[in-house]
């Protein structure tokens, strides 16, 4: 899933996608290990979404298509905020599913750490 924003063609949502689907599923579950991989996947899937966001299709406009791909990237990217906003809960459950002792310290370099990759993978499509 980390090379996936690596690719030559940033449409990798289908497989990011279906890990946040699974993720999603095992969080409804209970399983409290699923919100890492939701944050995760929620991160992998920016690089697909914003680049539709900000400059719609490269095909050309026909009925609005591109209008309609930039508005649907606007609402996918406000999808993501509740995923994003509950990393410090997934730097948790990874410091967890890792096997590192929880304390403050493994937890906020785990936070740092999950920001830092976010950053990255929304930064290489523009590359």
């Amino acid at each position: 899933m980390l090379a996936l924003p690596l690719a030559q063609n940033i449409w990798h949502g289908p497989e990011v996608a279906a890990t946040l689907a699974v993720a999603a599923t095992a969080m409804l579950a209970g399983q409290r290990w699923a919100i890492a991989l939701v944050v995760l996947a929620e991160m992998m899937l920016l690089p697909t979404i914003v680049p539709r966001a900000l400059f719609g299709t490269t095909s050309a406009s026909i009925f609005g298509v591109s209008m309609f791909a930039q508005v649907t990237g606007w609402l996918a990217m406000l999808g993501t905020v509740p995923g994003l906003l509950a990393m410090r809960r997934g730097a948790a459950a990874m410091v967890l599913v890792t096997g590192w002792r929880r304390t403050k310290h493994s937890v906020r370099g785990t936070a740092l750490g999950l920001i830092a990759c976010g950053a990255l993978a929304a930064i290489v499509p523009f590359l």
